[in-house]
Formats: structure tokens, sequence, C-alpha cells
């Protein structure tokens, strides 16, 4: 199998650092096991923040009428950690979606009033939700036409007892399965296990940082970021440093 369970992960880690290993580590009273189970939870966290991994990317879809019914505010998945750059677009009009906005970028756009001329669907992200433009701030009488779907890495780092579809971002049982590559997930519990107990960490720093690197180049889900000209890939709000907001066409 290509993944270990918790139970597996611990043990294997238990052994390297001189620990007894365990029938159950959930159910061990050795103040090691519940500080390690502590520590691998902080794992999953800290690879999940390392990159995107190709077995955490998901993909959200923002239907017309999820914009009507949130008031162009709609609600980030729940096991949301971050988005995807440049993998937002807005299908029915084969267009990228435009952001992530920042705060200054989103009051521009809504303070001169370009929901009839923009080009893009544009979004920002604030208060745990994807708020889009232009229908953050008009809402449409009639349901928008729009298919947005974006990217995004997952915090569901584990299959809960490994049941199919049960996804959890801790651990919490014998049986759970942490869905990182094993090898790299037990350098790097190693190296922050030998560091909380204050131990000399020279050698686990090095063999997790060649896991790291090994696995990084190996995990299909780092590709090169999209580049469709010598510009690189940017695209430009139609204001007055180069077009003007309407009359382009006649």
């Amino acid at each position: 199998m290509r993944y270990k369970t918790a139970n597996d992960l611990l043990n294997q880690v238990a052994t390297e650092v001189g620990l007894t290993r365990q029938t159950d580590v959930f159910a061990s009273n050795d103040e090691s096991f519940g500080r390690m189970i502590a520590l691998a939870n902080a794992c999953l966290t800290e690879l999940t923040q390392t990159k995107a991994w190709e077995r955490m990317i998901r993909t959200a879809t923002i239907t017309g009428a999820d914009i009507l019914a949130n008031g162009g505010k709609v609600p980030l998945p729940a096991d949301f950690s971050y988005m995807i750059p440049q993998t937002g677009w807005e299908l029915d009009q084969d267009v990228p979606l435009l952001g992530p906005l920042s705060p200054q970028q989103w009051t521009y756009l809504a303070g001169r009033d370009l929901v009839s001329y923009t080009i893009y669907a544009s979004f920002r992200l604030r208060e745990g939700e994807v708020w889009i433009f232009p229908w953050a701030e008009s809402l449409p009488t009639e349901e928008p036409e729009t298919n947005i779907t974006y990217e995004y890495a997952s915090s569901s780092t584990v299959l809960s007892n490994g049941e199919a579809g049960q996804y959890s971002d801790s651990i919490q049982n014998a049986g759970d399965i942490v869905l990182f590559q094993p090898y790299l997930f037990e350098r790097l519990l190693k190296l922050r296990f030998l560091n909380s107990k204050g131990m000399d960490t020279q050698e686990a720093a090095t063999q997790y940082v060649l896991a790291l690197n090994s696995w990084e180049g190996k995990d299909s889900g780092g590709g090169p970021i999209l580049n469709a000209s010598s510009r690189g890939y940017s695209i430009n709000f139609l204001n007055d440093c180069n077009l003007p907001d309407t009359g382009m066409g006649s």
C-alpha cells in the first residue's frame, strides 16, 4: 500500500529514537507517545504548507446560483487551506478568474463602478469567503450565467480509519491513514521529536531535507506556473493608464 497507518508511522519513528513499539500508540501511557502524536499532527500542517501536494489538491466550483444565494460572497470549502495560484477560471466565458485582488484593487473596481464593463470575473479572499466581482457589489436580478472553478490545497490529510471519503486534518486513531509519502513524513516527525527532546538533530535534519527535495521533485503537483508569453502570466485592468473603461468598439 502506498500510505501507512498512524500506528505504523509512529512506531517506525519510535523504534529509530529508542522507544518500545506499541500495539496501539494511542492507548499508550508513555508520555513520549503522547508527545509524538501531538508532533505528528503539527507535521501534517507543516507539510501541507510546504507545497500543494498532488494528493491534497481539490477543485471547487462556484455556480451562478451560489453567487446569487450568497450575495457574491461564497464560503470557502470546509477543508480549504490555500488556493493554488492561477487555477481560477470562468468556464462559460473561457477566461481566467482574476485575483486574488488586494484591498486596493477591490475598492478600485467597486469605486469605478465597472460592473457593466469589466471583462474578467475577479475575486478576493476575505472572512473565510470568496468575494466575486462584479456580483458582490451589484447583485443581478437574474441568476448570473457563470461557472467558476479553482484548485486549492486541502487540509484533509488523513483518511479516518482508512475509510474512503472519510477525511480529517489530524490523526486520532491507530488505523488512520496519513496521506503523505511515508518516508518523508517519518523523517519530519523524527526531526521534530528529537528537537522537542533537546537531542542532536543534525543527521535527522539532513535526512529530512534530502527526503523533502526528493519527493517535491517526484510529486506531480509541482508543474511549472503558466507562462503564455514573454511577459509572463498577467492580466491588467482596463483603466485610465492604458484604455478607457468604455467606448473601445463601435
